[in-house]
């Protein structure tokens, strides 16, 4: 493994360890692919931790815009997950307007704007963690990935909304609301309501509806994953942890309104072996 690619390696296990645990269940030979779409991942998802405003935040989303543009594929960045990233997209011909569209979402984490309707969060959802998995599908099988865009988009769909859920401590606290208007409505609150204090008395009610939303997407996945090949397993298989999370957020009465959910490394490593060995049921072999 070269120095550079350890690095992109790192930054994954150290920003984002489920997916880095998932991309070791892919071939060998593909690995350093993954791991460059993991690391650019976490860093446009945590753009907002790190420059804090928006407008410098807006500015970096647009460097790495340039950066994927340009047709220049071998010229060095100096900066380790855009080289690796420029060769990933160049070596397995990803799409460009997949990383344009993830880009341009991103924007809405900079701001405290209210995600509008339950259609804008899964919008929102299908243009970051969907279109990652798809793009992970293209780098394990190009052949077969396209037959899979759809349940990509319900995988992308559960598993972003349970992450947003595990993520929504943080969320209240800068006051941020990405539980959609519409909902938090049904629920008898709002979202200036809901990032206040305890969130008030609809929060809970908003919390069960987003998990249910997160359910309903994840069962549609789980049903089309009977059909996915053995090739296709590791860019999906972060999925078999997100059904855990949302069944230790009701299952044990603790809602991410107490404070953060977590699975113990033993579980989340068990979890993962246990799909990428036998698949989902009924999986193809």
């Amino acid at each position: 493994m070269s120095q550079n690619a350890k690095i992109v390696m790192d930054a994954v296990r150290a920003a984002d360890h489920d997916r880095y645990l998932a991309a070791l269940y892919a071939p060998t030979d593909k690995r350093d692919a993954l791991f460059s779409l993991y690391a650019f991942n976490a860093e446009i998802a945590g753009i907002r931790d790190r420059i804090h405003e928006a407008l410098p935040g807006e500015v970096r989303l647009q460097w790495w815009r340039d950066l994927i543009a340009t047709d220049n594929e071998d010229a060095a960045i100096g900066h380790p997950v855009a080289d690796a990233l420029k060769a990933t997209i160049s070596a397995h011909h990803l799409p460009k307007l997949a990383f344009d569209n993830m880009l341009e979402a991103r924007i809405f984490d900079l701001y405290d704007d209210p995600m509008p309707s339950r259609t804008d969060l899964e919008g929102y959802c299908g243009e970051t963690a969907a279109a990652l998995i798809q793009l992970v599908a293209m780098v394990l099988d190009p052949v077969e990935a396209p037959r899979f865009a759809e349940l990509a988009g319900r995988a992308g769909c559960a598993q972003a909304m349970t992450g947003l859920l595990l993520l929504l401590p943080l969320h209240r606290k800068r006051g941020q609301c990405f539980i959609p208007a519409d909902i938090l409505a049904a629920a008898g609150s709002s979202p200036e309501e809901f990032v206040a204090g305890d969130g008030g008395p609809g929060a809970r009610r908003a919390v069960a509806a987003m998990t249910a939303l997160a359910r309903e997407h994840l069962a549609t996945f789980e049903r089309g994953a009977a059909a996915l090949p053995v090739a296709l397993r590791p860019a999906f298989l972060p999925l078999a942890l997100s059904r855990a999370y949302l069944d230790k957020m009701e299952g044990s009465h603790r809602s991410p309104l107490d404070g953060v959910v977590r699975l113990s490394a033993l579980r989340r490593h068990w979890l993962l072996l246990r799909r990428a060995s036998k698949g989902w049921p009924g999986t193809l072999t």
